[in-house]
């Protein structure tokens, strides 16, 4: 067998999405030689996704034309060859674009390649004494092998061309078994498990990805977020992402000793436990936050600015946040003002304008407006364009006070603009109990648009809604 010594480590693209090539450094002398074949550091450096190996597999081939495979498991490999050398094929067995393409390379012990969960992996010696090894992110279980996705050796439509014919070629009697690519169900992605599915964001997410099947969603009654041991019932092992659609959201209430333990329960400890579970799953934890973590003493918010809770709620918001920050893949959405299904400011204004009642809305409070359809719209996007990180996302125009919004609902409701009266917060509230609500709650918009991501202005927005909520009347 002969070996390149000293290559330097590199990357090289294949036809396949997500498989790549690595050069490995190998240095020899006349003692044998030496390679790292899996260094962390330098290949997530490079670009090798850090996919937090779990079990590494040895297969030895006694014989030149040992052939194994097609198969496609249900987690990403690592492969590399310790000794000899092979002639590789994989193809893409997994749902979309790209499905049944193929590509084929020869590797000795100095290369790599990382195949993604769903492509189908095969080799074939070259050489006799060949021993091909695997680094795999998930344990072998014997109920993991109905996850697999196989394909004929001899399919037709991907055409190996294998260097020993396959009927000369060693082959189990399994792998001449397999399907051709026209009988292969391709293998589904991992799917996007929706947490709090059945609140205002919740039913906005089922809106926006309704009929897709990687999709699933969860309301209270199917997943307690405050129950542990819901969490161990699940086999994480086939979720990508978790989506927080969850809180505990009553202002006023959480600062009630019944309503504080309530708002710790669902805003702190459950959020413990999701991000407990995406780091141990190494899943993606999108969780939804709110202008309530700042004392609304800037005039524009952003996502640097220190936290500054008044009272409980944004307190527990805060340490929600806090926790999902330690997730390597995190998506943090602030958010303001939000409105969506269900009871909320916008339709309980309508209500009063329809009734002909002139309240008085509080004047000294001033922000955006957030519609659950635009959040849908944000979180779907910054799950496709990547970038983990915190994000503002409210919808967009000139910030205006409760008392302004109010008035815009009363004119586009046919009612007088005028019915309105403005009010401080502190009149509004006087002799209530009532939390300390921040009075500017402006979110900077920038590093959401710069992602690609623009929020609709709330004004079009609002006229839409009403119009919506008039034709269901």
């Amino acid at each position: 067998m002969s070996i390149q010594f000293s290559k330097k480590l590199a990357a090289h693209e294949t036809p396949i999405p997500g498989v790549v090539v690595y050069d490995l450094p190998v240095h020899g002398d006349n003692r044998g030689w030496f390679k790292e074949n899996w260094q962390r550091e330098k290949m997530v450096a490079l670009g090798l996704p850090d996919f937090r190996p779990v079990q590494n597999n040895i297969s030895f081939n006694e014989k030149t034309g040992t052939t194994r495979g097609i198969h496609a498991e249900p987690w990403d490999k690592f492969i590399s060859v310790a000794t000899g050398r092979i002639f590789g094929a994989w193809v893409d067995l997994r749902e979309g674009p790209t499905f049944g393409a193929v590509f084929t390379a020869e590797l000795d012990p100095s290369q790599a390649i990382f195949i993604p969960r769903g492509v189908g992996n095969a080799f074939q010696t070259l050489e006799d004494n060949t021993a091909y090894t695997y680094l795999v992110n998930d344990h072998w279980s014997a109920d993991a092998q109905g996850q697999y996705t196989f394909l004929n050796l001899a399919d037709e439509s991907a055409a190996i061309q294998w260097p020993i014919s396959l009927d000369q070629a060693e082959l189990s009697d399994k792998d001449k078994a397999h399907p051709r690519l026209a009988d292969v169900v391709p293998m589904p992605p991992k799917k996007i498990l929706v947490v709090g599915a059945d609140g205002q964001l919740g039913r906005a997410l089922r809106r926006h990805y309704d009929g897709d099947p990687s999709v699933e969603f969860a309301g209270r009654s199917d997943f307690d977020i405050t129950d542990a041991g819901t969490f161990l019932a699940r086999s994480w092992k086939n979720y990508s992402t978790i989506i927080n659609a969850a809180a505990y959201t009553a202002v006023d209430a959480a600062e009630t000793p019944e309503g504080r333990i309530a708002a710790w329960a669902n805003n702190v400890t459950a959020v413990a436990l999701l991000a407990r579970t995406a780091v141990e799953h190494d899943l993606t934890l999108v969780h939804v936050s709110s202008d309530y973590v700042f004392d609304g003493s800037r005039a524009l918010h952003s996502e640097e600015e220190p936290f500054s809770p008044l009272g409980v709620y944004g307190q527990t918001k805060a340490a929600g946040d806090a926790l999902v920050s330690v997730v390597p893949r995190h998506f943090i959405i602030r958010t303001s003002w939000v409105i969506g299904d269900g009871n909320n400011f916008v339709r309980t204004m309508a209500s009063l304008a329809a009734r002909g009642v002139e309240p008085s809305v509080v004047n000294d409070q001033v922000g955006r407006l957030t519609f659950t359809d635009d959040i849908a719209a944000g979180i779907r996007h910054l799950l496709a364009a990547g970038g983990y990180g915190t994000y503002n996302l409210t919808n967009d125009g000139e910030p205006q006070s409760w008392a302004q919004i109010a008035s815009d609902v009363f004119q586009l409701s046919g009612a007088s603009r005028e019915a309105v009266t403005g009010v401080s917060t502190a009149e509004y509230f006087r002799g209530k109990q009532a939390a300390p609500r921040p009075l500017n709650s402006v979110l900077d918009l920038a590093k959401i648009k710069a992602s690609g991501f623009v929020p609709r202005p709330a004004r079009e927005v609002l006229e839409d809604y009403l119009s919506r909520q008039t034709t269901r009347a």
